[in-house]
């Protein structure tokens, strides 16, 4: 437990965090990884570049400081960032490496004003803090190898097919090359895809949300090829490029806390932009799979027709259950006999006319979609604890985009 005097010196260097968080984090990262260059085999490279990473521990470290006398206010946020940590073999021996580099940056950052004092009482917190979450890893690390064909870090899988579903979006089966039958997942979870790109000098992880329904036989994930110049270009283009039928890749185990509750009766609304309707594919088959009596809502959003993944699996999907419904929405049509119902973005009072008020939602896609759709539903009265939410890279916040 922590003692009093550590509670009251770290909550007051709340305020100086809030200021100077992004700024300790990034010289955090920099001086880390000159050092310890392994570590850039497991840290997700475009998310660096982006600046998200850095981002985001500082909002982490902010909270611990704002929290440290209630950290059972930052389980929800262990439990995400966990998901993740576990997903990408991040382990025990991880964290004094972590401790000790992020205090040097606090250090270094704030100068005189980091007081012997202040640096004791953030050395102990981190200690618990990291305690927190290398316990909370440990269950999740447990959950994965102990399942009936679970496994521990990464496995080898085949890719069994590569199919291309839109002018942007090409699905991966994947099958383990052991024959070992799979895990079942929740539908909306993700896995980590562990790339070794010929002429790149590290390891590139990157998370895939997986987007077929738990089958025990394989795993399917659908990969928007993008753009060169962006960092994330650099594992989908080699996906789409380079990784065949019948190539091996390594993969983690599902995680993530990110998924449909099959068990609840409530009517069920998913809602995805572009890439975003990956998770949403996989509720919407667990759902048919069910054969679901469930009132259900499916939303999607698209640039335009052409980069219109599932299209016709939808329509399929949809027409096998007895009490769904689904919506299209184009920013732009291509052709002037395209059908969708919304030409633009979503509109408040479209999810108004369509959205059940007593319904659960389930939302995905780029952060300005999740933003403005997260707000409409707010608007119209549907409780925060009925929308559940997934993030494409570290969590961000939502309210810039609201």
């Amino acid at each position: 437990m922590l003692s009093q005097k550590t509670i009251d010196i770290v909550k007051s260097t709340a305020p100086v965090l809030e200021v100077k968080g992004k700024e300790i984090t990034t010289h955090f990262y920099r001086t880390m990884f000159q050092d310890h260059p392994e570590l850039l085999d497991i840290f997700n490279h475009a998310n660096q570049e982006k600046g998200r990473q850095q981002t985001a521990l500082a909002n982490t470290v902010y909270a611990a400081a704002k929290y440290i006398d209630q950290l059972e206010v930052l389980i929800p946020a262990v439990k995400q960032i966990a998901h993740k940590h576990r997903s990408l073999a991040i382990k025990p021996e991880h964290y004094p490496i972590v401790g000790e580099y992020l205090l040097k940056a606090i250090k270094e950052v704030l100068g005189d004003a980091a007081t012997d004092d202040i640096i004791n009482a953030w050395a102990e917190a981190y200690g618990a803090i990291a305690k927190v979450f290398i316990d909370t890893e440990a269950q999740l690390y447990n959950e994965a190898s102990e399942q009936p064909g679970g496994w521990l870090d990464f496995k080898e899988f085949k890719v069994a097919d590569k199919v291309e579903e839109s002018s942007l979006i090409t699905s991966f089966y994947l099958k383990p090359k052991d024959g070992v039958q799979l895990p079942t997942f929740h539908p909306g979870q993700y896995i980590t895809v562990k790339l070794h790109i010929p002429g790149e000098e590290h390891i590139v992880n990157r998370q895939y949300s997986l987007s077929a329904a738990p089958n025990g036989e394989y795993y399917r994930i659908s990969v928007k090829r993008e753009a060169d110049h962006q960092p994330e270009g650099k594992a989908s283009n080699y996906l789409h490029d380079h990784v065949n039928k019948d190539d091996i890749i390594e993969v983690s185990a599902p995680a993530g806390d990110f998924y449909l509750d099959v068990d609840n009766k409530a009517p069920v609304v998913l809602i995805s932009g572009g890439v975003g309707i990956t998770p949403t594919m996989s509720m919407l088959e667990t759902l048919a799979a069910n054969n679901s009596k469930r009132e259900i809502v499916f939303i999607h959003a698209a640039r335009n027709e052409e980069v219109h993944a599932f299209k016709e699996h939808t329509k399929q999907l949809v027409s096998e259950l007895e009490n769904a419904r689904a919506y299209v929405a184009y920013g732009e049509k291509k052709k002037e006999q395209t059908i969708c119902d919304v030409e633009g973005h979503i509109s408040v009072d479209f999810l108004k006319e369509v959205v059940p008020s007593n319904s659960i939602c389930y939302v995905c896609g780029p952060v300005p979609f999740m933003g403005a759709v997260i707000g409409h539903l707010s608007k119209n009265g549907i409780p925060e604890e009925q929308i559940k939410f997934e993030f494409f890279g570290p969590a961000v916040q939502l309210q810039q985009a609201q």
